[in-house]
């Protein structure tokens, strides 16, 4: 079933790219940025596999460009954190304490740690989540709701989400190039992506239902 998921969604990133080309992949991280769990980690290496013109013609698409394909992901990461900047500084603390399911990323005890947090050092926070798988996706909620200075916050995350989205790009791009002397490894490889995907999500899951458990009022 894992793998059934990851085909399918990797179908659907695919082309997307092939059909929008350096603005599918603004809109895909864009997505992933507005707090929606579109794993970059399936996004950029497609993304940088098609800068291969050998992977580019089989797919009957001129080949990208590896800068302009992390650029255009660096980007599409600042579009999509405007929406959820905006939610989280538009509706602010009310909205934490009263919705659920935001509760599930932040709550309330975290909130008032990361107000600290970005009242001290709010660049260096932005800038090491973007660099940290699932914790970049959620990252511009808290930003939004500790009021974070906007022109910073999207510095420090065009700065945080370009080295990422440029090295996932390139192992995309490596693999691409070697994918003869690799080809009997890839559903091995989907698999164990699959595998590290779960994983992660059962372990963000679990924190996350702790830490409600832990701070749940009296």
């Amino acid at each position: 079933m894992i793998a059934n998921v990851l085909l399918w969604l990797s179908d659907w990133i695919s082309h997307v790219i092939l059909v929008m080309g350096y603005a599918g992949i603004a809109l895909l991280m864009g997505i992933e940025s507005a707090c929606i769990p579109l794993p970059s980690e399936l996004i950029m290496p497609f993304a940088g596999a098609v800068t291969v013109p050998a992977i580019a013609a089989s797919y009957n698409h001129a080949p990208l460009n590896l800068w302009l394909a992390g650029l255009a992901g660096a980007i599409g990461c600042n579009l999509g954190s405007i929406v959820a900047y905006f939610v989280g500084a538009r509706l602010g603390r009310p909205f934490l304490e009263k919705t659920r399911w935001v509760r599930f990323f932040v709550t309330p005890h975290e909130l008032e740690r990361v107000d600290g947090w970005f009242e001290k050092r709010g660049a260096a926070v932005v800038f090491v989540a973007r660099l940290l798988p699932v914790v970049r996706t959620f990252i511009a909620l808290p930003a939004g709701i500790a009021r974070m200075n906007q022109v910073k916050f999207h510095v420090y995350t065009f700065l945080g989400s370009l080295p990422w989205c440029l090295a996932l790009g390139y192992a995309g791009a490596k693999l691409g190039e070697n994918r003869e002397a690799l080809k009997p490894y890839f559903h091995r490889f989907d698999f164990v992506i699959g595998i590290i995907i779960v994983l992660g999500g059962i372990y963000f899951i679990r924190s996350r239902l702790r830490a409600l458990k832990a701070h749940k009022p009296e």
